[in-house]
């Protein structure tokens, strides 16, 4: 097991194969994606683990699998989503439905960004979340994140409030 980072209550730690049940609890259920484009089909759950996996051997980042450290379980994920260069990262996190609202992505998020800014290469880091969401838009600010403006996003077909952090 190879952890990245922890805090007081989780560790971020690189995906394996041992988490994709734990991932089904989150990217694979339909409640917990829904303001994210709909769940992920289980068959595709080992791809992405393992896109994650490869992303931080190559690159030194990724998004990546949170565990409860009194319980030892994977709860969520946390980290960036890497498009070309370490410029410009995107923050995301997903946690399964038992673990919302009690500070674990909050937790998470901070320990993702504060990861990050080791990185010298990493120039800005930025976010988007549903409107609705107040929650996750709450995660945000206390990450780090300032909103910006309100932007387009094709995935999602909608305008979202955009957030970023310039290092």
């Amino acid at each position: 097991m190879e952890i990245i980072v922890t805090s007081e209550r989780v560790f971020l730690k690189v995906f394996d194969s041992n988490d994709i049940e734990a991932a089904k609890s989150f990217w694979g259920d339909q409640e917990v994606m829904n303001f994210c484009g709909g769940a992920t089909p289980y068959e595709n759950l080992p791809r992405v683990l393992e896109w994650y996996r490869k992303c931080h051997e190559e690159i030194g980042l990724s998004v990546y699998a949170v565990v409860e450290r009194a319980t030892g379980k994977t709860i969520g994920a946390a980290g960036f989503n890497i498009k070309g260069t370490l410029d410009d990262i995107e923050l995301i996190y997903h946690f399964s439905k038992s673990s919302w609202g009690k500070g674990f992505a909050s937790e998470a998020a901070i320990a993702s960004v504060e990861f990050a800014k080791k990185n010298s290469k990493v120039k800005k880091i930025h976010a988007s979340a549903d409107p609705s969401n107040a929650g996750s838009l709450k995660i945000l600010e206390k990450a780090g994140l300032h909103f910006l403006e309100t932007r387009w996003f094709d995935d999602t077909n909608r305008e979202e409030p955009y957030y970023e952090l310039k290092l």
